[in-house]
This record gives C-alpha cells, sequence and structure tokens, in this order.
C-alpha cells in the first residue's frame, strides 16, 4: 500500500480490469490528478462522454486525466467489453482509459469504490458519478449525475486536485 499505512490507502493503491483485458492500474496516474466516472452507453447523461474527453485532452497537459468505469449495475450499459468500447470510441472519439465493466455500488462494488464508500460514506447513484482525487491519490470530492462534467463545481474540484501537491 502507498497510504501513510494499511488502514491509510490512497486511489493509487487500487486497480480496475482494463477495458481490452489486463489490469487499469491506478498507480500509472501517480502524481497526476484524476477523476473516475462510472459511465453507461444507454442513459440520459451518456452526452456527458462529449465534455469528459474535452476534459480529457485540453486538461491532460496540466496532469489532469479522466477514467471511465463502465457499470452495469444501473442496466443501462452493454453486455460486453467489446460493444461498450466500440460505442466509446465511433460515438463520442472517447481516447480517455477505460476500465472492464465493473460492478461500482454495493457489496460486489469494484475496491477503489468500496474505499470511497469508506473514506466518504458515498457511493455512485446513478451512472456518470464523478469521484475527483488528488496528485497524492487523496479524494477532493464527489459528484452526481446532474453534475456537469464543466459545471462550476467539477471545475473547482479538479482545479483543487491539481493544486494538491502529489
Amino acid at each position: 500500500m502507498t497510504g501513510a499505512n494499511a488502514a491509510d490507502p490512497l486511489a493509487w493503491d487500487f486497480a480496475f480490469p482494463d477495458i481490452d483485458g489486463g489490469s487499469l492500474k491506478l498507480a500509472t496516474f501517480k502524481g497526476k490528478a484524476i477523476m473516475v466516472v462510472n459511465t453507461a452507453s444507454f442513459c440520459g447523461f451518456t452526452y456527458q462522454y462529449e465534455a469528459l474527453e474535452k476534459l480529457h485532452k485540453t486538461r491532460g497537459a496540466a496532469g489532469f486525466a479522466v477514467i471511465g468505469v463502465p457499470s452495469q449495475d444501473f442496466n443501462q450499459e452493454s453486455d460486453s467489453n467489446a460493444k461498450v468500447k466500440a460505442f466509446c470510441e465511433t460515438t463520442f472519439g472517447i481516447d480517455f482509459p477505460l476500465a472492464g465493466l465493473s460492478k461500482v455500488k454495493g457489496e460486489d462494488a469494484a475496491p477503489f469504490y468500496k474505499w470511497v464508500k469508506a473514506q466518504r460514506n458515498w457511493e455512485p447513484t446513478w451512472n456518470f458519478n464523478k469521484v475527483v482525487i488528488g496528485r497524492d491519490g487523496r479524494i477532493i470530492a464527489c459528484f452526481g449525475s446532474g453534475d456537469e462534467p464543466e459545471g462550476l463545481k467539477v471545475r473547482n474540484a479538479i482545479t483543487a486536485a491539481l493544486a494538491a501537491s502529489a
């Protein structure tokens, strides 16, 4: 564990399955600010992919990355990683990293989301919920679906995340 001790893990201690197989290790982003977003292809908020990709591109040089975590927890996602990837690439030109299909809430949630729940007593209540992580691997803020990726609250959290020292 990279946290101060085993009871104090950081985001960098977690991984998701990668959409192409293998592992998407958050440690790869250590020193960057990241926003982890649970996504779905057939949701009323799917249009947010466009703004997420824009943020990933425009803030990338400053040390920011978006990570998408497709989830079927709310019954609005394709049934295979290949279908999710094809949809994201062809419909929205997504270039940011995508995890493989993952659980984001409840007992079977991915370890990252269990950590967020333990740290903040928060878990996604719908698709396109956002968790902003500072360069130090600690949670800066959590947002719901209605908080737009380019909205003031989310932009302020990204700015704070980028300002946090690694």
